[in-house]
């Protein structure tokens, strides 16, 4: 009798595991309320109905990861809220033309698959899913011995939002006078981890240690789908920005018409203990305004007569506070003052 001696699973890939995690995601599914979500999971490709009710809809799509933030995950072994980072990556960047998060299917590559890291990585993806009222319809996990370290792993995220083409929020609606709003980030978010991580290993700090930076190291995305979708539906908008890598300025930048500004007070800038943390430790001003959100996670340009009505749309925390106005000039942002770091 002739024996195998190669096998795939003697390669480090381990079918029957997927299949096993693959079943966990379709259990989820039987255990939800009303109508069946997740049921396409496991075939070839995921079959979804059109939004009814649409005139003319436009189809808006975008992808992005959690960058270097998947290795603060590994060090403090803490999965359930990666996975909401991965989709508020996503959907608020959708939501900045107008789109409704619509559609979501992940992508995990892993070393080995390790089922509790991979259920704890996907319970974050789905409640991320519940806040931008999505529905995960896929995804693939593809295990990888040789292409990652033992324990490494890597996610990314895709997303599809539909809006109405009257509806698309384009640069032709921002005007001169019209008020910037930043609303808080609640942290980090999932930018500037790499150098993060370097300023950790330089100044020898053990996180697991460290109670302050531990829990905002790892804290999830804010996700400004629900606020945004309503200020949306009732046309109190003329643009918004996603503040991710890249900071304030060139964020904004990409929404600002020509011959325009977005004239932005450092000053009014409310910031939160972590960016006052990174700015004493050794991260100068202006590395710190095109690395991290510093504390404005997301902004808003509108006509100043809708403040007070966009206000009520958020709570305390999160409540929307002026940082600036849209005047005439050729450079699309100027920045005014200093953050205040005290």
């Amino acid at each position: 009798m002739n024996k195998s001696l190669f096998t795939y699973k003697k390669s480090g890939v381990d079918i029957s595991e997927a299949d096993k995690f693959i079943k966990f995601i379709s259990n989820i599914s039987t255990k939800k309320k009303g109508k069946k979500k997740f049921n396409n999971i496991g075939g070839f490709g995921s079959i979804s109905n059109f939004p009814k009710n649409l005139k003319d809809p436009k189809i808006v799509a975008c992808t992005d990861g959690v960058g270097t933030k998947i290795e603060i995950a590994n060090l403090l072994q803490k999965y359930n809220t990666i996975g909401i980072d991965l989709v508020a990556m996503s959907v608020n960047d959708l939501i900045v033309q107008g789109a409704k998060p619509w559609l979501f299917l992940d992508y995990i590559s892993i070393n080995k698959i390790n089922l509790p890291k991979l259920k704890s990585i996907l319970r974050g993806i789905i409640k991320g899913c519940k806040i931008s009222n999505c529905e995960l319809v896929g995804g693939e996990t593809a295990e990888m011995p040789g292409t990652y370290e033992k324990g490494k792993f890597d996610i990314a995220g895709f997303a599809v939002g539909i809006v109405e083409n009257k509806n698309i929020l384009n640069k032709k609606k921002i005007k001169k006078n019209d008020l910037i709003l930043s609303i808080p980030s609640n942290g980090l978010h999932s930018n500037g981890y790499s150098l993060i991580r370097f300023l950790l290993n330089k100044k020898k700090i053990n996180l697991k240690k460290n109670k302050f930076l531990s829990k905002e190291l790892i804290r999830p995305t804010k996700i400004y789908v629900p606020e945004i979708l309503k200020l949306i539906d009732r046309k109190l908008i003329h643009g918004c920005a996603n503040i991710t890598g890249g900071g304030l300025e060139e964020n904004i930048s990409r929404i600002i018409p020509d011959n325009l500004c977005a004239n932005i007070h450092l000053n009014k800038i409310k910031t939160l203990k972590i960016f006052k943390w990174l700015k004493k430790n050794e991260i100068s001003e202006s590395e710190m305004l095109k690395t991290f959100n510093c504390g404005v996670g997301f902004c808003l340009i509108a006509n100043p007569k809708n403040f007070k009505k966009i206000e009520k749309y958020f709570n305390k925390s999160f409540k929307p506070y002026v940082i600036g106005k849209i005047i005439n000039d050729n450079k699309k942002v100027k920045f005014n003052g200093k953050v205040s770091w005290s």
